[in-house]
Protein backbone atom coordinates (compact mmCIF):
# COMPACT_ATOMS: atom_id res chain seq x y z
CA UNK A 1 0.00 0.00 0.00
CA UNK A 2 0.79 3.19 -0.28
CA UNK A 3 2.01 6.01 2.75
CA UNK A 4 -1.33 7.75 2.35
CA UNK A 5 -3.41 4.48 2.47
CA UNK A 6 -1.20 3.19 5.71
CA UNK A 7 -1.70 6.47 7.27
CA UNK A 8 -5.87 6.08 7.05
CA UNK A 9 -5.52 2.11 7.92
CA UNK A 10 -3.78 3.27 10.47
CA UNK A 11 -6.05 6.23 11.50
CA UNK A 12 -8.57 3.44 11.49
CA UNK A 13 -6.46 1.33 13.81
CA UNK A 14 -5.94 4.37 16.33
CA UNK A 15 -9.51 5.49 16.40
CA UNK A 16 -10.35 1.15 17.21
CA UNK A 17 -7.48 1.72 19.67
CA UNK A 18 -9.03 4.45 21.45
CA UNK A 19 -12.63 3.21 21.52
CA UNK A 20 -11.29 -0.21 23.09
CA UNK A 21 -9.34 1.63 25.78
CA UNK A 22 -12.50 3.71 26.65
CA UNK A 23 -14.53 0.74 26.87
CA UNK A 24 -11.70 -0.53 29.20
CA UNK A 25 -11.78 2.69 31.38
CA UNK A 26 -15.52 2.06 31.56
CA UNK A 27 -14.94 -1.23 33.49
CA UNK A 28 -11.96 -0.20 35.34
CA UNK A 29 -14.32 2.15 36.94
CA UNK A 30 -16.93 -0.05 37.60
CA UNK A 31 -14.38 -2.99 39.08
CA UNK A 32 -12.58 -0.37 41.20
CA UNK A 33 -15.19 0.68 42.86
CA UNK A 34 -16.95 -2.53 43.98
CA UNK A 35 -13.73 -4.12 44.95
CA UNK A 36 -9.83 -2.99 45.78
CA UNK A 37 -7.81 -1.33 43.04
CA UNK A 38 -4.92 -3.57 43.86
CA UNK A 39 -6.30 -6.89 43.11
CA UNK A 40 -8.44 -5.29 39.81
CA UNK A 41 -4.84 -4.06 38.72
CA UNK A 42 -3.06 -7.07 39.70
CA UNK A 43 -5.20 -9.78 37.36
CA UNK A 44 -5.45 -7.02 34.82
CA UNK A 45 -1.57 -7.44 34.82
CA UNK A 46 -1.62 -10.60 34.88
CA UNK A 47 -3.05 -10.74 31.70
CA UNK A 48 -1.66 -7.73 29.96
CA UNK A 49 2.16 -9.54 31.04
CA UNK A 50 0.83 -12.77 29.42
CA UNK A 51 0.03 -11.37 26.14
CA UNK A 52 3.29 -9.25 26.48
CA UNK A 53 5.81 -12.27 26.61
CA UNK A 54 3.65 -13.85 24.11
CA UNK A 55 3.96 -10.99 21.39
CA UNK A 56 7.63 -10.14 22.31
CA UNK A 57 8.66 -13.72 22.03
CA UNK A 58 7.12 -14.63 18.88
CA UNK A 59 8.79 -11.54 17.71
CA UNK A 60 12.33 -12.18 18.83
CA UNK A 61 12.45 -15.37 19.00
CA UNK A 62 12.79 -16.19 22.68
CA UNK A 63 11.90 -14.49 25.95
CA UNK A 64 15.53 -13.50 26.86
CA UNK A 65 15.93 -12.11 23.71
CA UNK A 66 12.81 -10.17 24.59
CA UNK A 67 14.23 -8.49 27.60
CA UNK A 68 18.05 -8.18 26.59
CA UNK A 69 18.28 -4.39 27.03
CA UNK A 70 21.33 -1.85 27.88
CA UNK A 71 19.25 0.19 29.96
CA UNK A 72 17.69 -1.98 32.84
CA UNK A 73 17.36 0.40 35.48
CA UNK A 74 15.22 3.13 32.87
CA UNK A 75 13.38 0.03 31.57
CA UNK A 76 12.06 -0.73 35.30
CA UNK A 77 11.76 2.89 36.02
CA UNK A 78 9.46 2.77 33.34
CA UNK A 79 7.77 0.03 34.55
CA UNK A 80 6.92 1.09 37.91
CA UNK A 81 5.98 4.72 36.25
CA UNK A 82 3.06 3.16 34.01
CA UNK A 83 1.88 0.75 37.14
CA UNK A 84 1.59 3.89 39.87
CA UNK A 85 -0.12 5.76 37.04
CA UNK A 86 -2.86 3.24 36.46
CA UNK A 87 -3.12 2.54 40.23
CA UNK A 88 -3.84 6.58 40.58
CA UNK A 89 -6.29 6.99 37.73
CA UNK A 90 -8.57 4.24 37.93
CA UNK A 91 -9.13 5.66 41.93
CA UNK A 92 -9.63 8.54 39.91
CA UNK A 93 -11.86 7.10 38.02
CA UNK A 94 -14.38 6.21 40.79
CA UNK A 95 -14.06 9.84 42.97
CA UNK A 96 -13.76 11.88 40.31
CA UNK A 97 -15.50 10.24 37.46
CA UNK A 98 -13.96 9.66 33.52
CA UNK A 99 -15.33 12.42 32.15
CA UNK A 100 -12.92 15.07 34.26
CA UNK A 101 -10.11 12.67 34.58
CA UNK A 102 -9.91 11.85 31.15
CA UNK A 103 -10.21 15.79 30.57
CA UNK A 104 -7.58 16.37 32.97
CA UNK A 105 -5.20 13.78 31.31
CA UNK A 106 -5.93 15.11 27.68
CA UNK A 107 -3.04 17.56 28.87
CA UNK A 108 -0.60 14.93 29.19
CA UNK A 109 1.59 15.75 25.44
CA UNK A 110 1.84 19.42 26.65
CA UNK A 111 3.76 17.97 29.75
CA UNK A 112 5.91 15.57 26.69
CA UNK A 113 6.45 18.63 24.81
CA UNK A 114 7.86 20.93 27.94
CA UNK A 115 10.07 17.97 29.31
CA UNK A 116 11.55 17.22 25.81
CA UNK A 117 13.57 19.87 25.90
CA UNK A 118 15.90 19.18 29.38
CA UNK A 119 15.31 15.46 29.14
CA UNK A 120 15.80 14.72 25.31
CA UNK A 121 17.88 17.43 24.50
CA UNK A 122 14.90 18.33 21.60
CA UNK A 123 14.23 22.41 21.08
CA UNK A 124 10.99 23.89 21.92
CA UNK A 125 10.21 26.95 20.27
CA UNK A 126 8.39 29.72 21.70
CA UNK A 127 4.89 28.92 19.53
CA UNK A 128 5.24 24.96 21.65
CA UNK A 129 5.87 26.90 24.92
CA UNK A 130 2.81 29.29 24.01
CA UNK A 131 0.79 26.69 23.28
CA UNK A 132 1.74 24.28 26.38
CA UNK A 133 0.93 27.65 28.42
CA UNK A 134 -2.55 28.08 26.89
CA UNK A 135 -2.99 24.49 27.03
CA UNK A 136 -2.27 24.47 31.33
CA UNK A 137 -4.93 27.58 31.16
CA UNK A 138 -7.28 24.83 29.73
CA UNK A 139 -6.98 22.30 32.41
CA UNK A 140 -7.35 25.49 35.23
CA UNK A 141 -10.40 26.09 33.68
CA UNK A 142 -11.70 22.59 33.61
CA UNK A 143 -10.21 22.61 37.56
CA UNK A 144 -11.96 25.66 38.74
CA UNK A 145 -9.07 26.76 41.28
CA UNK A 146 -10.47 28.96 44.50
CA UNK A 147 -13.93 29.35 42.90
CA UNK A 148 -14.82 26.83 46.08
CA UNK A 149 -15.85 23.19 43.90
CA UNK A 150 -12.36 21.89 43.29
CA UNK A 151 -12.40 18.06 43.85
CA UNK A 152 -9.40 16.81 46.05
CA UNK A 153 -9.47 14.05 43.32
CA UNK A 154 -8.73 16.03 40.86
CA UNK A 155 -5.42 16.18 42.65
CA UNK A 156 -5.14 12.02 41.08
CA UNK A 157 -6.20 12.62 37.69
CA UNK A 158 -3.28 15.62 37.72
CA UNK A 159 -0.52 13.05 38.97
CA UNK A 160 -1.69 10.02 37.05
CA UNK A 161 -1.34 12.79 34.21
CA UNK A 162 2.19 14.12 35.32
CA UNK A 163 3.49 10.66 35.61
CA UNK A 164 2.45 9.15 32.44
CA UNK A 165 3.92 12.33 30.86
CA UNK A 166 7.13 11.29 32.37
CA UNK A 167 6.94 7.67 31.68
CA UNK A 168 6.71 8.67 27.56
CA UNK A 169 9.75 10.92 27.62
CA UNK A 170 11.04 8.01 29.32
CA UNK A 171 9.81 5.53 26.73
CA UNK A 172 11.36 7.82 23.59
CA UNK A 173 14.60 8.03 25.79
CA UNK A 174 14.44 4.18 25.96
CA UNK A 175 14.17 4.25 22.61
CA UNK A 176 16.96 5.58 20.96
CA UNK A 177 18.99 2.46 22.34
CA UNK A 178 16.34 -0.85 23.04
CA UNK A 179 13.72 -2.11 20.25
CA UNK A 180 10.10 -0.99 20.98
CA UNK A 181 9.54 -4.29 21.78
CA UNK A 182 11.68 -4.71 24.38
CA UNK A 183 10.41 -1.73 25.80
CA UNK A 184 7.21 -3.32 25.62
CA UNK A 185 8.27 -6.68 27.67
CA UNK A 186 9.39 -4.88 30.42
CA UNK A 187 6.25 -2.33 30.70
CA UNK A 188 4.17 -5.82 30.90
CA UNK A 189 6.56 -7.56 33.44
CA UNK A 190 7.90 -5.36 35.49
CA UNK A 191 4.41 -4.29 36.39
CA UNK A 192 3.10 -7.81 36.82
CA UNK A 193 5.61 -8.44 39.34
CA UNK A 194 5.15 -5.43 41.37
CA UNK A 195 1.30 -5.80 41.57
CA UNK A 196 1.74 -9.17 42.36
CA UNK A 197 3.67 -8.59 45.16
CA UNK A 198 1.04 -6.03 46.59
CA UNK A 199 -1.92 -7.44 45.41
CA UNK A 200 -2.06 -10.55 46.82
CA UNK A 201 -2.54 -9.00 50.37
CA UNK A 202 -5.65 -7.17 48.90
CA UNK A 203 -7.59 -9.54 47.55
CA UNK A 204 -11.49 -10.38 47.95
CA UNK A 205 -14.03 -12.52 47.11
CA UNK A 206 -15.75 -11.75 43.46
CA UNK A 207 -19.05 -12.68 42.21
CA UNK A 208 -19.45 -14.52 38.91
CA UNK A 209 -20.98 -11.54 37.24
CA UNK A 210 -17.77 -9.54 37.95
CA UNK A 211 -15.37 -12.02 36.78
CA UNK A 212 -17.33 -12.27 33.35
CA UNK A 213 -16.21 -8.00 33.63
CA UNK A 214 -12.71 -8.90 34.78
CA UNK A 215 -12.47 -10.83 31.80
CA UNK A 216 -13.82 -8.47 29.56
CA UNK A 217 -11.09 -5.73 31.10
CA UNK A 218 -8.07 -8.04 30.30
CA UNK A 219 -9.37 -8.86 27.14
CA UNK A 220 -9.99 -4.55 26.14
CA UNK A 221 -6.06 -4.51 27.32
CA UNK A 222 -4.95 -7.03 25.28
CA UNK A 223 -6.92 -5.71 22.09
CA UNK A 224 -6.18 -2.29 22.79
CA UNK A 225 -2.66 -2.60 22.74
CA UNK A 226 -2.41 -4.97 19.79
CA UNK A 227 -4.18 -2.26 17.75
CA UNK A 228 -2.10 -0.02 18.93
CA UNK A 229 1.09 -2.09 17.56
CA UNK A 230 -0.62 -2.49 14.34
CA UNK A 231 -1.18 1.02 13.91
CA UNK A 232 2.24 2.31 14.57
CA UNK A 233 3.49 -0.57 12.38
CA UNK A 234 1.61 0.46 9.27
CA UNK A 235 1.50 4.36 9.65
CA UNK A 236 3.28 7.45 10.86
CA UNK A 237 3.15 8.11 14.20
CA UNK A 238 2.45 12.15 13.64
CA UNK A 239 -0.42 11.10 11.36
CA UNK A 240 -2.29 8.78 13.76
CA UNK A 241 -0.87 10.86 17.45
CA UNK A 242 -3.71 13.64 16.61
CA UNK A 243 -6.80 11.22 16.76
CA UNK A 244 -5.63 9.97 20.28
CA UNK A 245 -8.34 12.47 21.51
CA UNK A 246 -10.62 10.55 21.04
CA UNK A 247 -10.07 8.56 23.50
CA UNK A 248 -11.05 11.45 25.76
CA UNK A 249 -14.36 11.58 23.43
CA UNK A 250 -15.56 8.08 23.90
CA UNK A 251 -14.35 8.00 27.62
CA UNK A 252 -16.64 11.01 28.01
CA UNK A 253 -19.36 9.82 26.96
CA UNK A 254 -19.39 6.44 28.60
CA UNK A 255 -18.87 8.40 31.46
CA UNK A 256 -22.35 10.53 30.89
CA UNK A 257 -24.83 7.81 29.45
CA UNK A 258 -23.57 4.93 31.46
CA UNK A 259 -22.23 6.25 34.93
CA UNK A 260 -24.61 9.27 34.53
CA UNK A 261 -21.25 11.87 35.18
CA UNK A 262 -22.26 15.72 34.40
CA UNK A 263 -20.39 17.49 31.28
CA UNK A 264 -20.32 21.02 33.02
CA UNK A 265 -19.72 24.06 31.33
CA UNK A 266 -16.36 25.03 32.42
CA UNK A 267 -14.83 20.70 31.82
CA UNK A 268 -15.98 21.22 27.97
CA UNK A 269 -14.67 24.69 27.23
CA UNK A 270 -11.03 24.07 29.27
CA UNK A 271 -11.34 20.80 27.28
CA UNK A 272 -11.47 22.58 23.86
CA UNK A 273 -8.69 24.49 24.74
CA UNK A 274 -6.14 21.71 26.43
CA UNK A 275 -7.00 19.30 23.08
CA UNK A 276 -6.80 22.41 20.81
CA UNK A 277 -3.45 22.96 22.42
CA UNK A 278 -2.03 19.46 21.89
CA UNK A 279 -2.98 18.82 18.78
CA UNK A 280 -1.27 22.32 17.65
CA UNK A 281 1.89 20.97 19.41
CA UNK A 282 1.68 17.73 17.75
CA UNK A 283 1.15 19.19 14.40
CA UNK A 284 3.59 21.61 14.83
CA UNK A 285 6.17 18.58 15.67
CA UNK A 286 4.97 16.55 12.75
CA UNK A 287 5.70 19.83 10.54
CA UNK A 288 9.39 19.88 12.29
CA UNK A 289 10.24 16.35 11.02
Amino acid sequence: MSQEQNNRLGILLMVSACFVFAIQDGISRHLAAEYNVFMVVMIRYWFFAAFVMTVTARQEGSLRASARTAQPLLQVTRGLLLTAEILIMITAYVHLGLVESLAIFAGYPLIVAALSGPVLGEKVGWPRWAAIGIGFVGILVILKPGFGVFSPAAILALISTALFAIYSVLTRLAARKDKALTSFFWTGTVGAVVMTAIGVFHWEPMIAPDWGWMAALCVTGALGHYLLIRCYEVAEASAVQPFTYLHLAFGATLGVVVFGEALRNNVLVGTLIVVSAGIFTLLRERRKR
